[in-house]
């Protein structure tokens, strides 16, 4: 790797953010803080997944044990002197996950019964939405919280239970919004929700364009592949500060007993082929979220993990952070 291009992600890793001007949807921003806190970075069922004994998944047990454990592909949304919070995908790791939002204002919220401002929701598939159980009757009981999704996810919350309980009783207000349109949150928040490719059994999918003060965020956990999505991916991940991005599998063989075809994901190596000039010239952070139980990038210090070091990419882990 160039020297430029190690000074350039050393810059980046010590909390840099590239400057570009984002443009409000009904003026300026307020000129404060957002920061998105990784909560999660494994797929749906986790790490260790269900039913799963291999040598990979008891180590993530060992982890869990040692309070370093991975939890399912998630994000915060943090506005500190603003005291507001926001979730980004709400998955069956939620109780301890948010354990990592540390702020006082947070904790206090949350005995209030009102810890978010809203909730984003990408898809219908059971590691981004399954958490919200948890925040109904039976567990936190919140009150009155946007539920920001796409028309389809807000009928499908709506009309299907235990979804629809949590709507009646006022846990939850699920609130549409468009896509491929700018939408202001609050003053220091913008989201676009782009459409995305990929098993919509139950209602689409989205990724999410986040523009804070000061830097811009891609989170798109889930697409079937590139090649069959409206956008170019190498212009979308140009286009913002961080991407996390898909990196469920790295090599086609992870299944024994099932096809990847099930399951359709981009490999790693795929989408580093595909966004390596972009990360080359500086024009594009890619972090790799959403493995996989069976991916070895998940080991530590395994070859794999060297590799994706070694172009310039990046993993995601539990704890970090991006400022917006």
């Amino acid at each position: 790797m160039a020297p430029d291009r190690r000074s350039f992600l050393a810059a980046l890793a010590a909390g840099a953010v590239l400057p570009r001007l984002a443009r409000a949807a009904d003026g300026p921003f307020e000129r404060r803080t957002v920061e998105a806190l990784v909560l999660g970075t494994t797929q749906d069922a986790g790490l260790p997944q269900v039913g799963c004994y291999t040598e990979r998944c008891d180590r993530g047990r060992e982890a869990h044990r040692r309070g370093e454990g991975r939890y399912v592909s998630s994000l915060a949304l943090v506005e500190p002197e603003a005291e507001r919070f926001y979730l980004v995908d709400a998955t069956p790791d939620i109780t301890r996950q948010i354990d990592l939002i540390t702020h006082p204002a947070f904790r206090r919220r949350a005995g209030e019964r009102r810890p978010f401002d809203g909730i984003f929701l990408t898809h219908a598939h059971i590691g981004h939405y399954a958490g919200l159980a948890v925040l109904g009757n039976e567990g936190l009981g919140i009150r009155d919280t946007p539920v920001y999704c796409t028309a389809a996810m807000a009928d499908f919350l709506s009309g299907n239970q235990p979804w629809a309980y949590l709507v009646e009783q006022g846990r939850i207000v699920p609130t549409p919004l468009e896509p491929n349109r700018v939408h202001r949150i609050d003053p220091l928040l913008e989201v676009e929700l782009w459409p995305v490719p990929h098993r919509d059994e139950f209602a689409d999918t989205v990724a999410f364009h986040f523009r804070g003060p000061t830097g811009s965020l891609l989170l798109l956990p889930d697409i079937d592949n590139w090649d069959v999505w409206e956008r170019d991916v190498a212009a979308a991940v140009a286009a913002v500060d961080v991407a996390l991005l898909d990196g469920s599998f790295w090599s086609m063989d992870e299944l024994p007993g099932r096809s990847v075809d099930e399951v359709p994901h981009p490999l790693i190596r795929t989408t580093m082929e595909r966004l390596q000039e972009v990360v080359d010239q500086g024009r594009g952070r890619v972090v790799f979220t959403h493995l996989n139980n069976s991916n070895p990038a998940l080991d530590d210090g395994g070859p794999e993990q060297a590799e994706i070091a070694r172009r310039g990419f990046e993993l995601a882990r539990e704890g970090m952070r991006f400022s917006l």
